[in-house]
């Protein structure tokens, strides 16, 4: 659980008088301002740089443990850390919550890797994009939850938050209850281990008698294009020219996911919320419908990829946050013009997560599935995830000195940002819905094949789009 989740300026008030009187019990001195900052600006950056460690390291143990392997050891980590954090309080120990951050980081470093992967690759060809959605719909499930936690009537209290921040080990206890009974990844039991009898039996469970042989058939025909190549480690995917489209396009939208602005509007949806007149001590209700906006978008996206595809949710969603950068922009330059300009930015608060949550928020991961094949698929995830947690410790640190140097005028950053990956997912991206991870793979083969046509005079376009 990020601290950023519920009412995030309570819980930091909290943490920092927790931090002064432990100080003060061990040195008999109050702690100046600036180790005060110092202590809190460490234990909020704990999580990211857990998060960056957790992504290096997910992708070589799904392949060393297996993906359910992984994730049930992942828990080691959640167990852990809400234990530290757990007991930072009682035992007058700070660093045990900085420790804690940085486990609870590792943990959803590896589990945001490998889940997706795991989904990924157990799910029918039909269905790969709505059990990929699963992610997203737990992950903002959670935030929403996180926040309703927080409030004052549950563990929002200044006293409960130790128990707040232990809270992380509920879903680790369910996984470790649940996950046992479901089979590994055929695709990795078959491919990866060449375990026939192992991977037969998986299929089995997951998809019944009637539809495991096709879709072993296609496993086998990936199995026999990949005859002779071992799993790709992260820095041969920088020097395979075949892959080097679908590498760009993860890196460009896992860069995106965090320079989108969606940060941004958290950091203004407080304020917009105190413009629009309401009271300070509601503003945390105000803000659970923040997570409950993006996790009905997240269940929407799941019922509607399928239907629509890939490309025009997530470039759609790019378009619409385009335009809801311009609407904000102009709504907070006019702000004190009429009072009715507060609540326009209210609105497009709620459009913005939308949009994010409809396409660019939920897609992203399934693309990273699906435009790789088995032996690169776990290091195209360590890459993607070591640039989405990068990018968003990057957005954390120059975040406000865009915001105070340029003000309202940062949504315009943003505006580019959105317009750019918008048009890159028009003219790059295929359709992924209903291909096969072979057929996808061989689509972007042909198209490079296209593009150095066209560079020897062959008279193509540079630019090819199979939608």
């Amino acid at each position: 659980m990020n601290f950023s989740e519920g009412s995030a300026e309570s819980k930091k008030q909290s943490v920092q008088k927790f931090i002064n009187q432990t100080w003060r019990e061990r040195y008999q001195t109050g702690i100046s301002e600036d180790v005060l900052t110092l202590l809190w600006s460490t234990i909020v950056s704990m999580f990211t740089l857990g998060g960056f460690v957790g992504v290096t390291i997910g992708g070589t143990l799904s392949v060393k443990l297996g993906r359910k392997g992984t994730l049930l050891t992942n828990n080691i980590f959640a167990l852990l850390a809400a234990l530290l954090m757990g007991l930072s309080h009682p035992a007058g120990s700070f660093e045990l919550l900085i420790i804690g951050r940085l486990l609870s980081g590792i943990n959803a470093g590896i589990g945001l890797c490998v889940q997706p992967l795991y989904l990924g690759e157990i799910a029918p060809t039909a269905i790969r994009g709505a059990m990929g959605m699963g992610t997203s719909v737990f992950i903002t499930g959670g935030i929403l939850t996180g926040q309703v936690m927080g409030l004052k009537e549950l563990l929002g209290r200044e006293e409960h938050w130790p128990i707040l921040l232990s809270t992380t080990c509920i879903p680790a206890f369910l996984q470790l209850l649940i996950l046992p009974w479901f089979p590994e990844s055929p695709r990795y039991l078959l491919i990866d281990k060449a375990d026939d009898e192992g991977c037969k039996k998986a299929l089995k469970q997951l998809h019944g008698m009637a539809a495991c042989d096709g879709e072993r058939e296609d496993i086998e025909k990936e199995k026999n294009n990949l005859v002779g190549f071992q799993a790709k480690k992260p820095w041969e995917l920088f020097t395979d020219r075949s892959l080097r489209w679908q590498l760009l396009t993860i890196i460009v939208l896992s860069i995106a996911q965090q320079l989108s602005g969606i940060n941004a509007i958290y950091f203004y949806a407080e304020y917009m919320f105190k413009q629009s007149g309401i009271p300070v001590d509601k503003i945390p209700y105000a803000t659970v419908g923040t997570g409950a906006c993006e996790c009905i978008t997240a269940l929407t996206c799941g019922m509607l990829i399928e239907c629509l595809g890939r490309k025009v949710l997530i470039a759609g969603g790019y378009t619409l946050m385009s335009i809801c950068c311009i609407l904000f922009t102009l709504t907070l330059t006019f702000q004190d013009a009429s009072p009715v300009f507060p609540y326009l930015s209210m609105v497009c608060v709620f459009a913005f997560i939308l949009s994010f949550g409809l396409g660019p928020g939920g897609v992203t991961n399934i693309l990273i599935t699906e435009l790789f094949t088995q032996n690169a698929r776990p290091a195209a995830y360590m890459i993607a995830g070591s640039v989405n947690w990068l990018s968003f410790f990057s957005i954390g640190m120059i975040f406000p000195f865009i915001v105070l140097g340029l003000k309202q005028y940062c949504f315009l950053v943003f505006l580019v940002v959105c317009c750019s990956v918008g048009t890159y997912i028009f003219l790059v991206v295929p359709e992924t819905k209903n291909k096969t991870f072979l057929e996808i793979q061989n689509e972007f083969q042909s198209s490079n094949k296209r593009k150095v046509g066209s560079s020897d005079g062959a008279g193509t376009t540079l630019l090819t789009t199979s939608i």
